[in-house]
């Protein structure tokens, strides 16, 4: 199978099936001497990790993450990294009387119709269990992007109730404390209620995740095939469930007029100009502004419930299918440590291009 790899210097590949003995990611080109622990992974790993709470499938995997290769002493040699997590806690036996057929809004039919073969277990390749090799990736990137470079997202809407909060009064230190990642601790309990209600009815729900960078200078990006929001918005995309993105204003741009939408600028007291507004979402013609990166994007209701639906197997037969085994009533909460982890890997690589290009010009 092709196309496990995204990246250009800063480049991943992951591997692995749900419910194989492992996954795991291959990180080629983090320059050498970068201090790197498995303790550093493990943190990203820990808030993606299932089974955390009762909003969450139940799987119970620890994540642990091992580094085989390209640290020495602590620190990166320049060489790839290998990090492998092991699978600990299968059930593939749920999945036994599904076997042959294919579970609406799920990747069953269109792996058979590409591959002529497909891993039924968990979803095998296409299984979200895949996103925490991105996580682990990620936890590399900050360390190239280093602690001036913030990346950080939350969940602002469970279904169609969407975070009354303005967004300069989220509590961003909120956001670990609660575990559905929402900047404010009221709308956390509104919606724990909401899940509970979904869960109970064997159903899923869909949600939105907010992701922004603060940190990244002006320059980042390319013109024409190489811009940073294209990247982010392929990257943020790539996400298992996600079936839209937008970056600043986004699809509200459309309903401003251009005097509203072009954000002014005006002299600012380090150089360069100082922004009046953010619509852009921090880029403008594929470079960065220096402006807060700012992304949204929709995750789709969990595809595996316990719902009867209307499906075909892979005989062409019609039949009835209902999921059983542990998922997660709403996928996007766990997207949220997955967002950050794909936008810092985005910026980790422009980071290193941008350098290779220009160095220290504009500087």
């Amino acid at each position: 199978m092709s196309h496990n790899s995204f990246g250009h210097l800063f480049r991943i590949t992951t591997f692995g099936e749900s419910h194989g003995p492992a996954i795991g990611c291959v990180v080629d080109g983090t320059p050498p001497r970068l201090p790197l622990s498995e303790t550093d992974l493990q943190r990203d790993l820990d808030r993606r990790r299932p089974g955390q709470s009762r909003h969450t499938t139940q799987r119970q995997e620890t994540d642990t993450a091992r580094l085989l290769s390209g640290v020495f002493e602590g620190q990166t040699t320049g060489t790839p990294i290998a990090v492998l997590i092991e699978n600990t806690d299968q059930r593939s036996k749920d999945y036994g009387d599904i076997a042959g057929k294919f579970r609406p809004g799920h990747a069953d039919y269109t792996y058979q119709a590409k591959y002529g073969i497909r891993d039924y277990r968990g979803g095998g390749r296409s299984s979200a269990r895949e996103t925490a090799c991105r996580v682990a990736a990620g936890a590399i990137a900050r360390k190239v992007l280093g602690p001036d470079v913030i990346v950080r997202a939350a969940l602002i809407q469970l279904g169609t109730d969407r975070l009354e909060v303005p967004t300069e009064a989220w509590d961003w230190d909120e956001v670990d404390r609660n575990p559905l990642f929402c900047p404010d601790a009221a709308t956390a309990e509104r919606w724990a209620s909401r899940l509970d209600t979904v869960r109970k009815a064997g159903n899923s729900i869909g949600a939105i995740v907010h992701v922004e960078a603060l940190g990244v200078p002006p320059g980042w990006g390319a013109p024409v095939y190489g811009k940073l929001d294209q990247d982010l918005a392929a990257a943020l995309m790539g996400i298992n469930a996600v079936k839209g993105v937008e970056i600043g204003a986004g699809f509200g741009a459309a309903g401003l007029i251009g005097s509203e939408n072009a954000d002014e600028m005006e002299p600012g007291p380090d150089g360069h100009p100082r922004f009046l507004s953010n619509n852009a979402g921090g880029i403008l013609g594929g470079i960065s502004t220096g402006q807060p990166i700012v992304a949204r994007f929709a995750v789709k209701p969990t595809s595996s419930i316990l719902v009867p639906r209307r499906t075909v197997d892979s005989e062409g037969q019609a039949t009835e299918i209902i999921t059983k085994g542990r998922h997660d009533p709403c996928v996007g909460i766990r997207a949220v440590p997955v967002a950050e982890a794909m936008v810092a890997c985005v910026l980790a690589d422009h980071a290193l291009r941008h350098r290779g290009q220009c160095g220290g010009a504009g500087d």
